[in-house]
């Protein structure tokens, strides 16, 4: 069953496929850095245009195969879903960005910390934009990582911007994504449609106007290493869409830490980045916040 099915009703119950689906899309951003490292002599903003326009026809394909694509046309025919998905790629290309210059500048780390630092950033937004009421260990989860925010800012002399702007990127990404009433492949092909034009525009640029560009001027590697982008992008994404619809929440909220908890190792053990004293209080009260966070969500889901 595909994410775009249309099923009877959805069940609160994990399914074997469902969890195959949603370990796999995890697994593949989790090694991600190592496929963002072999691109850090390229550009941030050149490696975005070509995630964008490779992911393109990936995601138009399988909207083709699952004959959906009607919902496709609708949107491109409505001015109010257009604006709403122009926002959610504004945001999706702030959090590409910065995870693609952060990787290629060194900053693995800090890359790690905003994805695990996200969940805590999205109840707080919860908390604040929808008046969600916040139990007591949640309160104490995000002071948690409120303190790790402060030592992190006190030792280097300022914010944490880089995991900052991931964590929040993605929260209000996610955020203003439910209000888009659209399947979670539409809303990804319609996205990447809308950030296309100057996509395109600015590899053409690249490639024949300045003479900076890597797909054409380059050799081999580059060319299949920027086309790879779009398999990298897409097939994670709606690989996990897929799997999202078979698994309780409290599952999916379980496995979110596969990624960044593989970012992290990779970023010490494969690409060396230094954890210095700052980092080794941080990440230990970001995790103790995210240990609260999780026996909370549990006990709410086992009380419901």
């Amino acid at each position: 069953m595909s994410a775009d099915a249309s099923p009877p009703a959805i069940k609160n119950e994990d399914s074997a496929r469902g969890f195959a689906f949603a370990l796999t899309a995890y697994l593949l951003w989790g090694f991600l850095p190592i496929y963002m490292k072999a691109l850090a002599h390229i550009s941030p903003a050149e490696v975005i245009a070509h995630r964008v326009v490779w992911s393109l026809p990936i995601a138009g394909l399988v909207l083709l195969a699952l004959g959906r694509t009607q919902e496709i046309r609708d949107a491109l025919r409505s001015p109010r879903m257009l604006a709403m998905a122009s926002l959610t790629a504004a945001l999706i290309t702030v959090n590409w960005g910065t995870y693609v210059w952060a990787i290629g500048a060194g900053h693995s780390l800090d890359a790690a910390m905003g994805y695990f630092i996200n969940p805590l950033i999205s109840i707080f937004m919860g908390s604040v934009l929808l008046k969600e009421k916040l139990r007591p260990a949640q309160i104490i989860a995000i002071g948690l990582a409120a303190i790790a925010v402060v030592v992190l800012a006190v030792d280097g002399g300022g914010l944490p911007w880089v995991a900052l702007t991931l964590a929040f990127s993605w929260a209000f990404y996610a955020y203003f994504r439910k209000t888009l009433p659209l399947g979670p492949n539409q809303g990804f092909l319609l996205e990447v449609l809308i950030l296309s034009v100057p996509a395109v525009l600015y590899i053409v640029y690249l490639e024949f106007f300045s003479g900076e560009g890597h797909f054409v001027q380059t050799g081999f590697s580059d060319t299949a290493l920027l086309f790879g982008c779009g398999i990298v992008t897409a097939a994670p994404l709606m690989i996990y869409a897929n799997g999202a619809k078979l698994l309780k929440l409290s599952t999916i909220g379980i496995m979110q830490y596969i990624a960044p908890t593989m970012i992290f190792l990779i970023a010490i053990f494969v690409f060396h980045e230094p954890l210095d004293t700052a980092r080794m209080i941080a990440f230990p009260l970001i995790w103790a916040g995210l240990v609260l966070y999780t026996w909370s969500m549990l006990n709410a889901t086992r009380g419901r």
